[in-house]
């Protein structure tokens, strides 16, 4: 497929028929792990108005093929910090049980954690959300932001973090 090429996948954690969970390593290959909740009163009124009439959304190009391209580019280009490369690093290390950078919370409710890609990701996050708060380096505060939905999806929980009702969202929370 030509650039710029994506995939946005949707899993429905309620329906599992006739549906398979993909493996670590297939999920290990999207960026982000975002939970989409139920939407508020308001928006879903606007939602049915929307989809049950006889009208049809119009829908406008924002960005051409070659503009997402450039943006792709110019966000790859903007300077980290070494400091910022090392956090990103030590978080996803941390993730790793049975390492020298485990923390407690990751020896005992973490089977496996985040390899590689997990660092690479949270950079390339941290440097989208950088520049959409207009600044011109990401820091400890970009990585943050975008901590959980990197990390959701590539850590697993071990059985004890299951059988006791920890999820995943408060040990990302707790490790960050």
């Amino acid at each position: 497929m030509a650039d710029p090429f994506f995939v946005l996948a949707t899993q429905n954690p309620i329906e599992q028929e006739g549906t398979y969970p993909l493996p670590e390593a297939q999920l290990d290959r999207f960026m982000f792990n975002i939970e989409v909740g139920y939407p508020s009163f308001e928006e879903e009124l606007q939602i049915v108005k929307n989809t049950t009439s006889g009208t049809n959304a119009e829908v406008k190009e924002v960005l051409n093929k070659q503009e997402i391209i450039d943006i792709q580019n110019l966000i790859r280009k903007i300077p980290v910090a070494d400091n910022v490369y090392e956090f990103a690093v030590k978080l996803s290390s941390s993730t790793r049980p049975n390492t020298h950078t485990a923390k407690n919370i990751t020896n005992e409710y973490i089977a496996w954690g985040a390899g590689p890609r997990a660092s690479q990701n949270l950079i390339l996050g941290a440097k989208c959300h950088a520049a959409l708060h207009g600044k011109y380096s990401p820091d400890k505060e970009d990585i943050l932001a975008v901590a959980e939905p990197v990390l959701r999806h590539r850590v697993g929980r071990n059985y004890k973090a299951e059988a006791e009702g920890v999820q995943m969202s408060d040990i990302i929370k707790e490790l960050i």
